[in-house]
């Protein structure tokens, strides 16, 4: 499609939802213009409208939170865009990493468990608390190949002899583990599931 079918309001804006790239994490959503959207193609980087200010806005300008595009969809009835993007900080102006950060979060949705995971073991890369469990597998790559050997055995034995809640249990600690094995190699599970993707289309 190209960018003269987009269904722009009678304002001459589109919502654009941006999410992440690598997580599937819904970012924030924001209106373009068809200047905005020609700067995102150019540039590669999120340009939105203001509709507050009435101007053209460079999301991480002055933040350095940029956003990387890796691709642009359509909705059916083109009249909203969805930005696939690889942010460089938080997407919102308050420094959480989501603009939706309120409301009813107590039960994370089940796409959002595994970022939080990889962001945390990240975290702890980084300050390597005394005591942290996981700092001590990033610290030993041949114990964490060991443990993720160790727990992808309990969960076939859990798969043969006990119940699914088990079996859940013990394929939760293998991609803990695994998480953390990939991480010291500058790896994440995003890179397994690019893996994926490439071998589904194949």
């Amino acid at each position: 499609m190209v960018d003269l079918e987009i269904a722009f309001d009678d304002s001459g804006l589109v919502p654009c939802i941006v999410q992440d790239w690598r997580t599937g994490e819904v970012l924030t959503l924001a209106y373009m213009n068809a200047e905005a959207l020609r700067l995102t193609r150019e540039t590669g980087e999120t340009h939105f409208f203001s509709r507050k200010r009435q101007e053209l806005w460079h999301k991480g300008a002055t933040s350095g939170n940029t956003q990387t595009v890796r691709a642009i969809r359509y909705d059916c009835d083109a009249d909203a865009l969805l930005a696939l993007v690889e942010p460089a900080g938080p997407a919102c102006h308050t420094g959480e990493r989501s603009c939706f950060h309120n409301g009813e979060l107590a039960a994370g949705a089940p796409y959002e468990t595994l970022p939080a995971l990889e962001r945390t073991i990240a975290e702890r890369a980084q300050s390597k608390p005394d005591g942290s469990y996981t700092v001590e597998l990033l610290d030993d790559p041949a114990r964490a190949g060991a443990k993720v050997e160790e727990e992808a055995e309990e969960v076939v034995r859990a798969a043969r002899e006990e119940s699914d809640e088990r079996v859940a249990e013990e394929a939760a600690d293998v991609i803990y583990h695994l998480a953390v094995l990939l991480r010291g190699r500058g790896l994440s599970l995003a890179d397994a599931e690019q893996v994926l993707d490439g071998r589904r289309k194949s």
